[in-house]
């Protein structure tokens, strides 16, 4: 049978795992949030609502070239306690016609091995701006419809990108 003091107990060990994993994360945070920002894409900028607080910020995205060139595209990024076993929660926050962003700010996890923790907040950075480029991949869509666009009318896929850029993404 269970007594108090081994609930007690367990419940201590258990404030004590979780605040050594915040810990972890956030000394984690300090030394990637400056490597972030010294090999940061030059089409890219980060921002922190609260500079005490590096678990939660924006990055933005302005491509140079390809369809979406001339937009301004909004990431909220959220690095939950469980960083880096678990990757940070990300959302556009711009609405944009993107096969590998759904038009509700869903995006592509880059795939995640916590086993062997190679991720790092630089390469979550990197792989936002490169669906703009490099990783646009119209095969394994978030967005079916889009892809299915550019499929049949690599035309009107580039017409409603632009639409959308307009509307949605100029500053």
């Amino acid at each position: 049978m269970i007594t108090l003091s081994q609930r007690l107990k367990r419940k201590t060990q258990s404030d004590e795992a979780t605040t050594s994993r915040v810990s972890i994360r956030d000394r984690l945070l300090v030394k990637e949030a400056q490597e972030m920002a010294q090999l940061l894409p030059a089409c890219c900028s980060v921002h922190y609502a609260n500079e005490n607080d590096l678990s939660r910020f924006t990055l933005i995205v302005s491509p140079t070239e390809g369809y979406w060139e001339g937009g301004t595209f909004k990431f909220e990024i959220n690095v939950t306690d469980e960083y880096n076993m678990v990757p940070p929660l990300v959302k556009c926050v711009t609405r944009l016609w993107h096969p590998n962003i759904t038009e509700s700010g869903e995006t592509t996890q880059c795939r995640w091995n916590g086993v062997v923790s190679i991720r790092r907040l630089n390469d979550v950075v990197w792989g936002l701006h490169a669906l703009f480029t490099d990783l646009l991949n119209f095969e394994d869509p978030l967005n079916v419809e889009a892809a299915d666009m550019y499929r049949h009318s690599k035309e009107e896929f580039k017409l409603k990108v632009m639409e959308y850029v307009a509307n949605y993404a100029k500053e």
